[in-house]
């Protein structure tokens, strides 16, 4: 007699690595950073019933110390933020993720939404390794991100933005 199998919820990192590939799938031959990035922010936030802000900030080529609104999926985002200000700011100076469980806790955010409690950020690079936008991802929940979002968001954008 066969055994029932239960139905069971995948994993965080089994979501994001159904994800990923069908990110890749969408994505292949697309040479549109901006597209690209579009159907990531879509397919991100669609994900995950609990982000209320996923996208891309980009350099802005003319003032290469900010960061200017791409392609995202949510309320409102900040049109512009400096290198200098916010959990976006910092991790693109550092060039390197950040994850904030409380937001107002971080020195310096800056609350382009007021219901956002926590965020992560990962920097986005191109293949040559100039710093090219941030994945920004924010939630009305405290501590939502951790390192296997971390992981699997820093596969993701290397996959698509770091290989030449």
């Amino acid at each position: 007699m066969a055994q029932r199998q239960e139905n069971q919820v995948p994993s965080k990192t089994q979501r994001y690595d159904r994800l990923i590939s069908e990110i890749g799938l969408v994505l292949e031959g697309e040479p549109h950073r901006v597209a690209r990035m579009a159907t990531i922010a879509c397919l991100l936030h669609e994900a995950f019933a609990d982000r209320i802000w996923t996208g891309f900030y980009l350099v802005d080529e003319t003032k290469k110390d900010q960061l200017v609104v791409g392609p995202y999926q949510g309320s409102l985002g900040c049109l512009r933020i400096d290198f200098s200000r916010g959990v976006c700011g910092a991790a693109a100076t550092r060039g390197q993720t950040i994850i904030v469980e409380n937001v107002h806790d971080f020195p310096g955010h800056i609350a382009c939404d007021s219901r956002s409690v926590s965020e992560i950020v990962v920097p986005v690079w191109d293949p040559s390794g100039r710093l090219i936008a941030v994945l920004d991802i924010d939630s009305d929940k405290p501590a939502q991100f951790d390192r296997e979002d971390q992981q699997a968001l820093e596969r993701l954008v290397k996959n698509i933005f770091a290989k030449a």
